[in-house]
C-alpha cells in the first residue's frame, strides 16, 4: 500500500499554474549616466587647460590692441614724453595719446624757447616821484615816441661851442642876438634880449640834472621837464610835442601855455637828459623861447642837435 502511494505520486501530473497577465506598463529605460562622469580625469584636466589658454590669449590680444591706441589707426601717433606742459590742461578723452603740439604753441609754451628779437623788455615800475609828477595837473602823461619836427624860424649858423666840463657836455655857442649871462644856478647860460610884452626871456642852459635820477632816462627827462616850470610864468601847463631818444639819453619837446595880464601866451621849450660815463648824474640841457620871439624857435633844433659828450671834471 505504501508502495502504490509512492508510485502514484511519482506518475501523477502536476497541475499547471497559469499566471494572469497584469496591466501593461511602458518599458523602463536604463538610467543614463553623465558623459562627463564617464570621462577619465586626465581628459577633463586637458580640456580645462586648453580653455584657460584660449581665454588668456584672447585677453592678451584685447589688451595689446587697446594699448596701441591711435598709433594703429591712420593719422595716429604713439604716445611719448611731453617736453613742456601746454598753456591749458587738456580735457580727458577716449584717446590714449595727446594731440601733437603745433610749432607755434611749442615755441610759446616751452620754457626753453628762445625769446624773439622783437620782444619788448619789461618796463620797470615807476617811482613815487614820477607818479606824483603825473598827478600834477600841469603835466600830462608822456606821449608815444615822436621825433621833433623842424620848428619855425631861420637856422642859426655857428661853429663856436661851449664846453661844460661840470656837466660833461659840449653844445653850441650862439652868436648875436644871443649872449652869455650869469650862470647861477646853472653851469652854462645863454639868453636872448627880453622881448616887449613877454613875461620871460629865452635862454639855453646846461647843468647836472637838478632832480633825482629815475630808473629810466625817459622818466628822468619827465621830472626835469616838470622842474623847468619853475622858469616859466606861474600857472604854466605842459603840452607835449615830441618825445624821442638821443645818444645816451632822451629828449622831450613841449609848449608851456600860461597867461600874461589875462592874455594867453606860450613858450616853446625842450629838455635833453644825457648820461655821462663816469659822472654822478646825467647832464641836462634846457632851452625855452617865448612866442614873442617865435622867429628864433628854430634855434631849439640847433641846440638839441649840437649836444655831445666831453670828459667831466
Amino acid at each position: 500500500m505504501p508502495t502504490y502511494v509512492v508510485a502514484e505520486a511519482e506518475t501523477s501530473e502536476l497541475p499547471k499554474i497559469v499566471v494572469e497577465p497584469g496591466p501593461k506598463h511602458p518599458p523602463v529605460s536604463p538610467v543614463k549616466r553623465s558623459r562627463i562622469g564617464d570621462l577619465p580625469m586626465r581628459v577633463i584636466y586637458r580640456f580645462l587647460a586648453v580653455t584657460v589658454a584660449v581665454v588668456v590669449a584672447a585677453v592678451a590680444a584685447v589688451i595689446g590692441f587697446m594699448s596701441s591706441g591711435s598709433s594703429d589707426r591712420p593719422g595716429g601717433e604713439a604716445p611719448g614724453p611731453i617736453a613742456a606742459p601746454s598753456a591749458a590742461t587738456p580735457q580727458p578723452g577716449p584717446s590714449s595719446s595727446p594731440e601733437p603740439p603745433s610749432a607755434s604753441s611749442s615755441a610759446s609754451a616751452s620754457p626753453s624757447a628762445a625769446p624773439t628779437a622783437s620782444a619788448t623788455p619789461a618796463t620797470p615800475p615807476r617811482s613815487a616821484a614820477v607818479l606824483a609828477a603825473l598827478a600834477d595837473p600841469r603835466v600830462p602823461e608822456l606821449p608815444d615816441d615822436k621825433r621833433l619836427g623842424r620848428l619855425p624860424g631861420k637856422p642859426h649858423a655857428t661853429k663856436r661851442r661851449i664846453r661844460d666840463t661840470r656837466s660833461g657836455v659840449s653844445l653850441v655857442r650862439f652868436g648875436k642876438p644871443w649872449k652869455g649871462y650869469g650862470t647861477a644856478p646853472f653851469a652854462t647860460k645863454q639868453v636872448l634880449p627880453k622881448a616887449r610884452g613877454a613875461a620871460t626871456r629865452a635862454m639855453l642852459v646846461s647843468c647836472p640834472v637838478p632832480i633825482n635820477v629815475q630808473e629810466t632816462v625817459k622818466d628822468t627827462a619827465l621830472l626835469a621837464a616838470r622842474w623847468t616850470l619853475n622858469h616859466h610864468p606861474r600857472g604854466g601847463k605842459i603840452t607835449w610835442t615830441a618825445s624821442q631818444p638821443i645818444k645816451d639819453g632822451w629828449m622831450l619837446a613841449y609848449q608851456v601855455r600860461y597867461k600874461v595880464k589875462g592874455k594867453s601866451r606860450r613858450s616853446m621849450a625842450a629838455v635833453a637828459v644825457k648820461e655821462i660815463p663816469g659822472a654822478a648824474k646825467p647832464a641836462l640841457v634846457f632851452v625855452t623861447i617865448p612866442d614873442a620871439q617865435r622867429s628864433r624857435w628854430r634855434d631849439i633844433n640847433t641846440a638839441i642837435s649840437s649836444i655831445s659828450t666831453v670828459k667831466p671834471e
